[in-house]
């Protein structure tokens, strides 16, 4: 396989697989591109390669600055604005671990606290229903605290943590 023909693919495909987990097809296929390129890239060059609209490339670039993934870059004597991906794979981890735990574990946490408080509590019902609540309360926070974790260690702490986990 071709070196273009694998960039390619990689870009397709990692749109693919972020749709799985819940992220925009096109701004996977987008961070993707910019994380292949050997030089940071134009909004017109992200345009260009990714077959997209100007405005879809620059919603999908201020989404992943938003992030933390991506920067702005800029070229001297040239007015346009360049992009350019961070490349440490670890990091990168730990910024998409932080922005998920944000938009998603966060709101679950304050929404079944809300949920726990409820004014009639006397009847059966009403205690199964708060014991519900506190049993997904404890797992999410649970899964809060692993992700707290993976943003605040270093590659080698969580590696060796997740490694006696599996034994």
């Amino acid at each position: 396989m071709k070196l273009s023909e694998a960039k390619e693919k990689y870009i397709q495909t990692w749109g693919t697989f972020a749709t799985n987990w819940g992220i925009n097809r096109t701004m996977a296929q987008v961070h993707a591109l910019l994380l292949a390129s050997g030089k940071p890239l134009s909004t017109d060059e992200v345009m260009e390669q990714l077959e997209i609209s100007r405005g879809n490339a620059n919603m999908n670039l201020r989404a992943l600055i938003d992030w933390g993934i991506v920067k702005k870059e800029f070229i001297k004597g040239d007015r346009k604005e360049y992009f350019i991906a961070e490349k440490d794979v670890w990091f990168l981890f730990k910024q998409i671990t932080k922005e998920r735990r944000k938009r998603e574990i966060e709101p679950v946490i304050s929404f079944l606290e809300e949920l726990k408080n409820i004014e009639d509590n006397d009847s059966e019902e009403a205690k199964e229903f708060i014991k519900l609540m506190q049993d997904f309360s404890s797992v999410t926070g649970k899964i809060n605290n692993i992700m707290d974790l993976a943003i605040k260690s270093d590659d080698h702490w969580l590696v060796g943590k997740i490694t006696n986990l599996l034994k």
